[in-house]
């Protein structure tokens, strides 16, 4: 099998990876910090173990700390909004961190911004006014407003990662489980989760399966096949996570919030494929 074609299986078994984390969220009766705790501590121990397996050092340095503060924080928000709305929307506005990687690289790298660049941001934002419009409840307003701060969270942790090497970005993946399982620790402590056979089940599932592995497959994944491959694969993931949760929990986001889903991973995907071929006709290599 080629290199390529291993690197999109990888990327599609990330993404129903990454797809299930609204399904064991709702399982768990847990405040969401300390599910984003534990789970974290799960998956930070998963990848280095994948690390100590390959031979990767451990490196700590300004970004792989960088990184690993905006993963962290991404990894609690994540979480939190999951018990403060509804899976759909969370994971949908979470998809909006390609938006704000335009926007922050416009601000601090000096990047210019182009029609299409523009025309996505401005969808999106169409597309993110209608899951305000759905559910105007105060609570799931502010769990909408945590999804959608996880989204630029994620941005900002892309940003970061830029160009550094394989160790550095597992190190940083690493650094940033650490960030959210101390966020989360107090809040354990404080509330002591009920455990029992499912509560366990679906933290190490979240732990080992949804983060750890789903971020072991990302990173090997990316060194395989092209940012096109990965954006359109990526996209499985928003499309799948509600319907696990609407299967197995029952919970059906509004027809707004659908229209809006619709609207935000097509405007995002069809971005992709503008931009991969902008960028290829660039450097003359698009027939």
């Amino acid at each position: 099998m080629k290199k390529e074609h291993v690197g999109i299986l990888q990327m599609i078994l990330c993404s129903v990876l990454w797809s299930t984390a609204g399904i064991f969220m709702k399982m768990l009766p847990w405040h969401g910090f300390a599910v984003a705790g534990l789970r974290s501590l799960i998956s930070g121990l998963t990848i280095a173990a994948y690390m100590a397996m390959k031979g990767y050092r451990f490196m700590i340095n300004r970004k792989t700390l960088m990184t690993g503060c905006f993963a962290g924080v991404n990894y609690v928000c994540f979480a939190v909004a999951n018990k403060m709305t509804t899976a759909a929307n969370a994971i949908v506005l979470q998809f909006t961190a390609p938006v704000f990687i335009l926007i922050f690289s416009a601000l601090f790298l000096g990047q210019k911004i182009r029609k299409g660049d523009l025309a996505v941001v401005l969808t999106v934002l169409v597309g993110i006014a209608l899951f305000f419009l759905d559910q105007l409840g105060p609570s799931t307003a502010a769990g909408n407003l945590v999804a959608l701060f996880s989204g630029m969270l994620m941005a900002g942790m892309y940003v970061t990662v830029g160009s550094i090497g394989l160790e550095e970005r597992f190190s940083g993946i690493v650094l940033g489980q650490a960030v959210a399982f101390l966020i989360g620790l107090p809040v354990v402590i404080a509330t002591r989760p009920v455990m029992n056979a499912v509560t366990v089940s679906a933290i190490l599932a979240l732990g080992i399966f949804q983060l750890g592995i789903a971020y072991v497959l990302y990173v090997c994944a990316s060194a395989k096949c092209s940012a096109l491959a990965c954006c359109l694969l990526g996209a499985v993931e928003p499309l799948l996570n509600p319907v696990w949760v609407m299967i197995f929990d029952g919970e059906t986001p509004g027809v707004y919030a659908l229209i809006g889903g619709v609207i935000v991973i097509a405007a995002v995907t069809a971005w992709g494929v503008w931009d991969s071929r902008q960028k290829a006709a660039a450097s003359g290599a698009w027939e």
